[in-house]
């Protein structure tokens, strides 16, 4: 099993910027993929952005040159850098490891991103 906390989220005025951080323990060695995902109120949740275990990235649209992702091996952290960001992204930023060959889901708690005028 892997478990995932996120942490990072607040209110920030439109044009700034936060640094989500998603935790993992467990069996971290056997994650395939993580994504970034994002759920406002009432709506399906959205994928944001995605890494392999090769390193590989890719965004949405509506993201890409605004947000990164990328990840520390040594501490086993996932972040998301976001960047000029605008009263749309206000959502709940959710990370999901895939992970061995099963491609198990794991989802941590979420945490909030508000982003004001």
């Amino acid at each position: 099993q892997v478990q995932l906390v996120e942490s990072g989220g607040g209110l920030v005025q439109a044009g700034g910027s936060l640094r989500l951080t998603c935790a993992a323990t467990g069996n971290v060695f056997r994650v395939n993929v993580l994504y970034w995902y994002r759920q406002a109120p009432g709506k399906q949740r959205e994928l944001v952005a995605s890494l392999t275990n090769r390193g590989t990235t890719d965004y949405i649209d509506s993201v890409k040159g605004r947000f990164n992702v990328s990840k520390d091996n040594a501490k086993n952290t996932l972040y998301l850098q976001m960047n000029c960001l605008i009263l749309e992204y206000t959502d709940v930023y959710y990370c999901q490891a895939i992970v061995g060959l099963s491609r198990e889901q794991y989802w941590g708690q979420g945490t909030q991103v508000t982003v004001s005028s």
